[in-house]
């Protein structure tokens, strides 16, 4: 008998909304890679499938790809929601036993069954968890923690950081000039075709350090640990603490505890912190982020229809998509801003929500219209030699009509489409 993993998206997954709006749960960005890729190393079965939203699916850049041998009728798979980080529990669900739910409270976070019983729930997408409750499994208890809410993926990002970095030992493949500085050098690795340039800072003392394959670390740029730069990110000055930042990403100025999903630019000052930056946004210059209450208190954010109390007194912004902010954008203590909004309001504090395809001018929300919006994300696109296919504009599609109502409302009577 063989093992093999499925990996699949909680039906509660717009709690992590905006960053998930277009982004499967399994392809979010966490520590050094995505969540799904991290259950992969966790466990190092092959993967029999990815289930959740269809679009989502449709529109993923980077899908985990499954095994190319279909277990066998008696072979057992491991089902893991892909939002529950691995730990001590996974010795019930990894040890022999026979088939099993596995429950954190009341909400389902992994089943052990055979592939014979599983087979009729593939496919089912967002439904998978529904009709793997149906099976009917004995019900096993654990303490398993879940990353419910997007203010999770920012408190437990330093030491997911931390536990998948653990045994990468200094490995340097790219160019490190001489004139670079580089502490602690057994925890900083390089990758393939990097460079860091002269007078640069990689400082390994605060946790181990990853530059990924062609990235660029420039001149009087600072790099603290624990922290990785995505493959073909570009550092242009200023410093990058204790973050994951994705593929793709141009940032300057200042960037603290932040989970860049990829394909972003920040290349001015303005300071970034315990936040989540979607793909494919742009940060004008001088937009900055208030991460920290003046009463040092706990922060709230908007989360799943209303303000939540997210129970941390660090918690910046949560940037969905295609955002763009104008220069000298104030970004307020625990944010959220909708995917593919404009904000150019420079110089005032925008919302607490914005909701998606929303444009805030200081003063009042317009409607970004869909047709200019599709236009400018396949520019920004191109500007990385890629093409917005048609997954992407149907996802973008379905987000502008899923949105419609709450745009409405914070456009009020005198609400109209932007220009």
């Amino acid at each position: 008998m063989k093992r093999f993993l499925l990996l699949y998206e909680n039906p509660r997954w717009e709690r992590l909304s905006p960053v998930a709006d277009l982004l499967p749960v399994p392809g979010l960005r966490f520590g050094a890679s995505t969540l799904g890729a991290r259950w992969l190393a966790a466990l190092g079965l092959p993967l029999v499938a990815v289930e959740a939203r269809a679009g989502a699916l449709a529109a993923w850049r980077e899908p985990l790809l499954a095994a190319g041998e279909r277990p066998a009728p008696d072979d057992e798979v491991l089902v893991v929601d892909a939002a529950v980080l691995p730990g001590g529990w996974l010795t019930g669900l990894a040890e022999a036993g026979g088939p099993a739910l596995f429950l954190a409270g009341d909400e389902p976070v992994a089943a052990r069954v055979d592939f014979r019983a599983l087979a009729p729930c593939l496919g089912s997408g967002a439904a998978f968890e529904s009709r793997l409750a149906d099976l009917a499994l004995p019900r096993v208890a654990v303490e398993a923690r879940a990353l419910r809410w997007p203010w999770d993926l920012v408190a437990h990002n330093v030491a997911a950081l931390e536990a998948d970095l653990a045994a990468r030992r200094g490995r340097i493949e790219g160019a490190v000039d001489a004139n670079a500085a580089v502490l602690e050098r057994g925890l900083v690795s390089v990758g393939e075709g990097a460079r860091v340039d002269p007078f640069a800072v990689l400082d390994a003392r605060g946790g181990p350090i990853l530059i990924g394959r062609d990235a660029v670390i420039r001149a009087h740029s600072l790099v603290e640990g624990p922290c990785v730069i995505g493959a073909g990110t570009q550092v242009l000055g200023g410093v990058v603490r204790r973050s994951s930042v994705g593929p793709q990403c141009r940032l300057a100025g200042e960037v603290e505890e932040t989970v860049w999903q990829g394909w972003a630019n920040k290349r001015h000052h303005g300071f970034v912190g315990h936040s989540l930056v979607g793909e494919w946004v742009n940060l004008g210059a001088l937009t900055t982020t208030s991460d920290l209450k003046n009463n040092y208190g706990p922060v709230r954010v908007w989360a799943a229809g209303r303000e939540r109390e997210s129970g941390s007194n660090k918690v910046g912004s949560i940037v969905g998509a295609h955002v763009k902010t104008g220069i000298g954008t104030l970004l307020p203590t625990g944010c959220s801003i909708g995917v593919a909004s404009n904000l150019f309001g420079g110089g005032r504090f925008a919302p607490k929500r914005v909701p998606a395809f929303a444009w805030w001018d200081g003063c009042r929300v317009l409607e970004h219209r869909l047709d200019p919006c599709l236009a400018t994300a396949a520019v920004v696109l191109g500007r990385r030699g890629l093409v917005l296919g048609e997954a992407e504009r149907s996802a973008l599609r379905e987000r502008f009509a899923a949105g419609a109502t709450e745009r409405a409302a914070a456009m009020g009577s005198g609400g109209a489409a932007a220009p």
